[in-house]
């Protein structure tokens, strides 16, 4: 079952539990650095099946007069992630950045990425009167997200501590 969570609201700590073991634990991170700084203004999209949330993501307005660059998570010792090229030019905004998408191993390849990314950008168009959308793909996801409309537009970078990744960018 598909759920969504708007700004202002939390989720779960079910929700927590899910994106810290598909994007943080592995990577040798403590718990905690599944949060950011800004999730009570994000909108989140989860899916639960047999009881357990299996796949999350959340979906957020970029500030304006701010590129989308900041901290990875909210603790001590963040990555810096670098901003958005497109997002010099006003006609990208109002624009939106997604994060934090990840589904556990044994749920992959049944669709419930893409439900969660179809809901996010929905609901960030009517939440947030989004133009784009912007995300920092991990190197293994982007095949996922060009199936599902996102264009890269720039060059392979690293995230310390997380690996190399390519900005992708969505019109609405």
């Amino acid at each position: 079952m598909l759920s969504i969570s708007l700004p202002g609201t939390t989720p779960s700590l079910a929700y927590y539990d899910c994106r810290y073991a598909v994007l943080r634990q592995p990577l040798g991170y403590n718990r905690g650095a599944e949060i950011l700084g800004d999730d009570e203004q994000a909108i989140h999209a989860w899916v639960e099946l047999d009881g357990n949330v299996v796949s999350v993501g959340r979906a957020h307005l970029i500030p304006a007069g701010t590129d989308g660059s900041g901290a990875d998570h909210k603790g001590p010792g963040a990555a810096k992630i670098p901003g958005f090229g497109p997002l010099s030019e006003d006609k990208n905004r109002p624009a939106f950045q997604i994060r934090q998408m990840g589904t556990l191993d044994a749920y992959r390849r049944r669709g419930l990425a893409a439900q969660v990314l179809s809901a996010l950008e929905s609901n960030a168009k009517n939440q947030f009167s989004a133009k784009i959308g912007l995300l920092q793909a991990r190197e293994h996801a982007i095949p996922f997200y060009l199936s599902q409309g996102w264009q890269i537009i720039d060059e392979p970078y690293e995230i310390a501590g997380i690996g190399p990744h390519r900005s992708m960018l969505k019109r609405l």
